[in-house]
């Protein structure tokens, strides 16, 4: 049984913080909502919200009827994408792109809704904070890691500048600019780190839980351990989780620094990316295997006082409903079944393409100076006043996702392990692990093949034909023989079992 880990102190659901906690026990269960879309509704369903028409936008207060929905979903964690004011200025979409930030300490006026009679956008923020807290949901926020163009012309001081003297655009990132971190002098630049205590000290005023650093490693690891010690002065509970990854490479290179994940941790952050954004391009059970290790590796280093989220399908990827049911739904399990907090984004669940009508198209009003609606195909629009993520396949892809969130609440001690042990197969295309507490283990097997079906033999060590196995998802049932799974797996197909061992009767002497 799974129990919820954010605890009530006493009837009158006084909220204690144990994020950090949770987090590092692979116990939160995240699930990332944009404000701006997220109780968004689209009377003529175009998908762009049409303000001028009485359409309503997303805010603080119409997201919070749909928190209860969660909860009951067993999500025990909400990640806020960024809810600072952005930029209008060489802007992309819009409204302005989520990451545009245009100030460390004022939220987006964007997110007020002047339907309710509390008219400041802090006391809304905070009723919603405090509306995910009664239900025993923590909450992150994002916070950017760049700069919209507007700061850059309001602070110089903060940002770095080209040989001609330019603020510096990081990547093809063309609406943002680049902090500076270091001043002339070599020394961290004061300025910016005070901005970044603003920050913190906004979420602590929200009664926020937590923050999720974008691109954190362009940031030095001595630039995070004064704001993260400056937070956990406060709450020793505060969770920092670094958008990093181990394979990554620096999106500034040549004008800002670049941390590894290991320094990052060592600076105090709890958790990091495991690298799965290029799933569909593993085609091996070696490479997929020594992905997993690597970083299981990294969190041997820490004692197991770190963990990781899956990055399957994180707002920067392309939707795994594009690829089909059978790629959602490896992503689906894998999600629940690693040694991860899952990590779901809002319109996942339902298969959301996010492919909106209005891509890309003349726009006909306009709140930034950008006349189109910009928006990355198949991903989650953060750049326009858009509709909230829909059910494009709830019939057959909900109930999936319904079960696979009952799969690791069942499988509770077992999943939030960070043990696993690879099992061998003959087929390099089909993947296979286990998880094991006693006598009770978790196998998932899977194929990598998109277009073929795969026969496999998986070697279980100690399995026997009289134990018990339960079937979690499944759809030919495999041969069972002593040590070993024979298997048919369609195309990105996961079978995923419970294996309980038979006691072994011992013969009593004289018998």
């Amino acid at each position: 049984i799974f129990i919820l880990t954010c605890l009530s102190a006493n009837a009158n659901n006084y909220y204690i913080n144990n994020l950090r906690t949770k987090f590092i026990n692979n116990s939160a269960y995240i699930y990332t909502i944009n404000p701006r879309t997220f109780g968004a509704v689209d009377y003529n369903k175009n998908d762009i919200i049409e303000i001028e028409l009485g359409e309503l936008k997303g805010t603080f207060i119409n997201a919070i009827p749909k928190l209860k929905t969660l909860a009951n979903a067993g999500i025990n964690t909400v990640y806020l994408l960024p809810i600072t004011k952005v930029g209008k200025l060489k802007a992309l979409g819009t409204a302005g792109s989520l990451y545009a930030m245009d100030s460390f300490d004022t939220i987006n006026p964007q997110l007020l809704d002047e339907t309710d009679f509390n008219q400041d956008i802090k006391a809304q923020a905070k009723k919603f904070v405090q509306a995910a807290h009664k239900l025993k949901m923590s909450v992150i926020v994002d916070l950017p890691s760049c700069g919209s163009y507007d700061m850059s012309l309001e602070k110089p001081n903060l940002f770095v500048k080209d040989k001609n003297g330019n603020a510096v655009i990081p990547a093809d990132w063309t609406d943002v600019r680049l902090f500076k971190v270091y001043d002339d002098n070599g020394q961290l630049n004061m300025a910016l780190v005070d901005e970044y205590k603003k920050f913190v000290d906004l979420a602590f005023e929200l009664k926020i839980d937590g923050i999720r650093a974008d691109v954190a490693a362009i940031k030095p690891a001595e630039f995070w351990k004064i704001i993260i010690d400056y937070a956990r002065a406060k709450d020793p509970e505060f969770l920092f989780l670094a958008e990093a990854s181990p394979n990554w490479t620096n999106p500034a290179k040549g004008y800002a620094p670049y941390a590894t994940v290991e320094e990052l941790l060592t600076a105090g952050f709890d958790g990091f990316y495991s690298d799965w954004q290029n799933l569909k391009e593993i085609k091996n059970n070696a490479v997929f295997m020594k992905k997993l290790q690597d970083d299981l590796a990294i969190l041997d280093k820490f004692n197991g006082q770190k963990s990781m989220i899956a990055n399957f399908a994180t707002h920067d990827q392309i939707s795994p409903a594009l690829y089909g049911t059978s790629y959602w739904s490896m992503v689906n399990w894998l999600n629940m079944a690693l040694p991860v907090n899952p990590y779901i984004l809002d319109g996942f669940p339902t298969g959301d393409r996010y492919i909106y009508g209005f891509e890309n198209q003349p726009a006909k009003i306009t709140y930034t100076d950008d006349d189109s609606y910009f928006v990355h195909k198949g991903k989650m629009d953060i750049f326009n006043f858009s509709r909230a993520p829909i059910f494009l396949d709830k019939q057959t892809m909900f109930p999936e996702y319904q079960t696979a969130t009952m799969f690791r609440y069942r499988a509770f001690p077992l999943v939030i392990s960070k043990k696993v042990e690879p099992l061998k197969t003959n087929n390099p295309l089909v993947f296979a692990f286990k998880k094991q507490d006693g006598d009770n283990s978790i196998i998932v097997v899977g194929s990598l093949s998109d277009n073929q079906t795969q026969l496999a033999t998986v070697k279980v060590p100690k399995l026997k034909t009289d134990d018990f196995i339960f079937p979690f998802v499944i759809k030919e049932p495999p041969l069972l023989k002593r040590g070993k799974f024979d298997l048919k797996l369609n195309p990105y197909e996961v079978q995923v079992f419970a294996i309980k061992k038979t006691v072994e009767r011992k013969k009593i002497k004289g018998n």
